[in-house]
């Protein structure tokens, strides 16, 4: 099997839910189930977080300007339903259903017109970053799909491929470093909140209460990151003149 894991990057204003992960960023958006079919989406979504973000959500998804996946940037007219199948103070459980028109398209489908049927989808939506991964048969090459993304989106979302290739011994697509969703939630907020300026506006520990998160578990999370921006930082960049080699 084949796997490919990509990004896409919402602009502020221009998706609801983006918006919301964003200002909560202690919340994220798991995937448990998504299937496809040439006509309808259906999936099974986990969500955790705060209370006031997981009200937020709920009453999103319950606007009629809202369609699960939908790639268009308005009012597709998709026949489309979306329930709350569980719910509890810091988690969510929504399903989703809805039937493709004309106007309306979704990563799933054009996966499914590309690699055709038997895939697996797994995503996981934090802040603006929006991250899936697609298991595939060993033939399947990604080179037109990755178009078709990139045609169908415009400028309102941009995409970044992390990785393509075998489900066991996947290499870097184009270079970016690819980080956890937990080590990603925690970069942004620690950014959000100041933890890189100097000085430092919020402490490990400030922020590990915001998080609701051990501190230590937090700071592995950035030591993590950190680590992994720098190597692909200095591997990015291993002919700059101004990184000298160790021995000189």
């Amino acid at each position: 099997m084949r796997e490919l894991v990509f990004a896409l990057k919402y602009a502020p204003g221009n998706n609801a839910i983006a918006d919301i992960l964003a200002d909560n960023p202690e919340t994220k958006i798991r995937s448990l189930s998504c299937h496809v079919s040439a006509n309808n989406l259906w999936r099974v979504d986990h969500v955790t977080g705060g209370e006031r973000a997981l009200d937020e959500l709920t009453e999103t998804v319950a606007n009629a300007e809202y369609y699960t996946d939908c790639l268009a940037r308005r009012d597709c007219e998709a026949d489309w339903e979306t329930q709350v199948l569980d719910r509890t103070d810091d988690a969510l459980v929504l399903y989703s259903y809805w039937s493709r028109t004309p106007s309306c398209t979704s990563i799933p489908h054009l996966a499914l017109e590309h690699f055709g049927e038997g895939l697996i989808f797994q995503t996981t939506w934090v802040g603006h970053r929006y991250e899936w991964r697609i298991i595939a048969p060993d033939d399947t090459s990604y080179h037109s799909f990755r178009n078709a993304i990139e045609d169908e989106i415009g400028d309102t979302t941009g995409v970044t491929f992390v990785r393509v290739g075998d489900t066991d011994d996947a290499t870097p697509d184009d270079g970016s470093p690819s980080l956890t969703p937990e080590q990603d939630a925690a970069m942004r907020a620690a950014v959000q909140h100041g933890y890189y300026k100097t000085p430092r506006e919020i402490e490990t520990y400030e922020l590990a209460e915001k998080l609701d998160i051990p501190g230590s578990t937090l700071s592995y999370r950035l030591r993590r990151a950190e680590a992994q921006l720098a190597d692909a930082y200095v591997t990015d960049h291993a002919h700059s003149p101004h990184l000298s080699s160790p021995d000189t």
